[in-house]
């Protein structure tokens, strides 16, 4: 499906002086340095992945989805989306593609929605009864009936994001492009967008894209993340993987029967004790199988629970980890 080998785009960035001197300054010279805003990316993704595409603010991510999209021209490397060069067969390309961006609305703003709808079914050429099918499918999964009627301007958050899925959506794309859908939304809109998300790629098979700080939507969506920073990947596999390799490993809680003296298992550390409760880390290439018997040796276990390590944790560490490596180079 997708295919991007040592993607390159740099921007020439020009200096502006102030003042009167450099008003004549700006005139006279243009003082430029270059900004390698995606720098060597590779990643290949396959028909029917659901990926998240992460990083922070800058890094490149909103560079490489436009060039996947064919509206921006790589300065080196090669990308291929179904076989096409988005730039260079532009028309052909859009023609398999949604996209919904979170702060940006493909619908009319005047218009009731169920009449941006009839306007795509007629822009993307879907025919009657498909457009029908859709429709009766996306107001099942998303609940659309209750402001079809609505004008776009009228509609809430969590309303227009709905309809901007279901417009993006209506003419059966196979690639999907997803940029914080879910920003801004409360807990049960988010929940009503992510089932919408999960239902389309695996009952149709669309590949998706998406980017997002909301890292509840990577949880729950993704088994897949890449992620750059300062436009270089740093991380392309399962997100399970993701947890083991850069999170600090799982926590063990164990309620005793009694308060236990001073624990030592091999593969674990104690990082906390209250009464009779003691929070043990288990070392990222530790077993929890090998320790449970170990605390059964020599005292009564009430209960015990592992605590996996959290996604936000984990991506924080490897976007400050990171950054802090360039800045020491």
């Amino acid at each position: 499906m997708i295919s991007v080998v040592a993607l390159k785009k740099e921007f020439r960035v020009y200096r502006h002086h102030r003042g009167a001197l450099g008003a004549v300054r700006n005139l006279v010279t243009r003082e430029a340095h270059v900004v390698h805003a995606v720098d060597g990316v590779s990643f290949r993704i396959a028909p029917g992945e659901l990926v998240g595409y992460l990083g922070p603010n800058g890094a490149g991510k909103s560079t490489t989805l436009k060039i996947l999209t064919g509206i921006l021209v790589p300065t080196d490397g090669e990308v291929r989306v179904a076989g096409r060069v988005p730039w260079l067969q532009r028309t052909e390309h859009v023609r398999g593609l949604g996209a919904v961006f979170g702060q940006r609305t493909g619908l009319w703003w005047d218009l009731p929605v169920i009449e941006s709808l009839d306007l795509l079914r007629h822009i993307y050429r879907v025919p009657a009864d498909r457009y029908r099918q859709n429709l009766r499918l996306f107001d099942a999964l998303l609940d659309l009936g209750p402001f079809l009627d609505t004008p776009v301007r009228s509609l809430s958050l969590g309303q227009r994001m709905r309809a901007d899925l279901a417009a993006a959506l209506l003419h059966d794309p196979m690639l999907l492009f997803l940029d914080e859908p879910t920003i801004g939304l409360d807990v049960v809109a988010k929940e009503r967008i992510r089932g919408f998300i999960r239902a389309i790629n695996r009952e149709r098979g669309t590949t998706v894209i998406l980017t997002t700080h909301d890292l509840g939507d990577v949880e729950k969506l993704c088994e897949r993340v890449i992620m750059i920073d300062h436009g270089r990947l740093v991380f392309d596999g399962a997100l399970e993987t993701l947890r083991q390799r850069f999170g600090e490993g799982r926590v063990l809680v164990v309620d005793f029967e009694t308060p236990p003296g001073p624990l030592s298992l091999p593969g674990a550390e104690t990082i906390r004790q209250e009464a009779n409760r003691v929070w043990l880390r288990v070392a990222a290439h530790g077993s929890v199988a090998g320790i449970v018997p170990l605390l059964f040796r020599d005292q009564r276990v009430l209960d015990l629970s592992v605590q996996e390590p959290e996604i936000e944790e984990v991506v924080r560490r490897i976007y400050e980890g990171h950054l802090l490596a360039d800045e020491a180079g």
